[in-house]
């Protein structure tokens, strides 16, 4: 079976579990990152983060993602928006499992990584880092470019898809990058983080520039112990996606307008209840 007919059988896989992003990167990119890449990187990821830092024996990292949908994101911070996280997460480690299963018993042994790789956000607190980087993994995969926000974006659903990484010992051919760099810096996300942890990379050559996880993690915690996180607004307020489209989500004014639109008196109703 050549690696061709491999990398096939994982995207006919990922077809059949509803999956509608899958990205491959074999592990060199880690070490020897592709010159196409779009964003520029001050400090690369250090080499304990890279794939075979965790399994020696991997050869590729496959990287799959589902969408969260705009209309709830849009109720974020929100107990709606907290619910829809939680499924997605979950069943993005459940196809992760199924696909690393499924290559073990084609003779390819794999294992999958959970979407986050932290217990508590206390622990986040202390140590804003996880033992493996996800959205690096897309990125190198040629899945889409960083935004201000530090969240991957793609074509389709902009800052709106959560991601997750099975690393299997076969080589399978890596994907593209094409280099398009899909953010509009509008700095949009910039203005409206209630903790002002996005910073403004206008005039860097580093882009983007990193973010203060801290600030962002102490949100976090509080809005956990009202039951809506996460914060959200970042990728809610993202003009990036084709979701915008699909939804009539082209007009970004309705983030802003507090005069009793439809939306906004729908959000309103959601946030009244089910949460503090």
């Amino acid at each position: 079976m050549n690696d061709k007919s491999i990398k096939e059988k994982v995207i006919d896989k990922c077809k059949e579990l509803g999956i509608p992003f899958v990205g491959f990167a074999p592990v060199e990119r880690w070490s020897k990152p592709p010159k196409e890449l779009p964003n520029n990187f001050n400090e690369w990821i250090p080499e304990e983060f890279w794939p075979n830092s965790i399994y020696p024996d991997a050869k590729t990292v496959i990287v799959i993602g589902l969408p969260v949908q705009l209309p709830i994101v849009e109720t974020a911070p929100s107990i709606y928006y907290h619910e829809h996280y939680k499924t997605v997460n979950i069943l993005l480690d459940t196809k992760a499992y199924e696909i690393s299963n499924f290559l073990t018993e084609m003779g390819y042994p794999s294992i999958y990584l959970p979407r986050d790789g932290y217990g508590d956000i206390d622990i986040l607190l202390k140590n804003p880092i996880t033992f493996f980087s996800h959205k690096h993994a897309a990125f190198l995969a040629g899945m889409g470019s960083f935004g201000e926000n530090n969240v991957l974006l793609t074509k389709e659903y902009g800052p709106r898809v959560r991601f997750t990484s099975i690393f299997t010992t076969t080589p399978i051919e890596g994907d593209n990058v094409t280099g398009v760099d899909l953010c509009k810096h509008c700095q949009r996300c910039v203005s409206q983080c209630p903790v002002n942890a996005i910073h403004e990379s206008k005039g860097s050559k580093e882009f983007p520039l990193p973010m203060d996880k801290i600030g962002c993690a102490t949100r976090s915690k509080e809005l956990r112990k009202k039951y809506t996180s996460p914060c959200g607004i970042c990728i809610k307020i993202c003009p990036i996606g084709n979701d915008r489209n699909k939804f009539n989500r082209k007009d970004l004014s309705i983030y802003s307008d507090k005069n009793g639109t439809k939306y906004n008196k729908a959000w309103d109703h959601v946030k009244k209840y089910g949460s503090n």
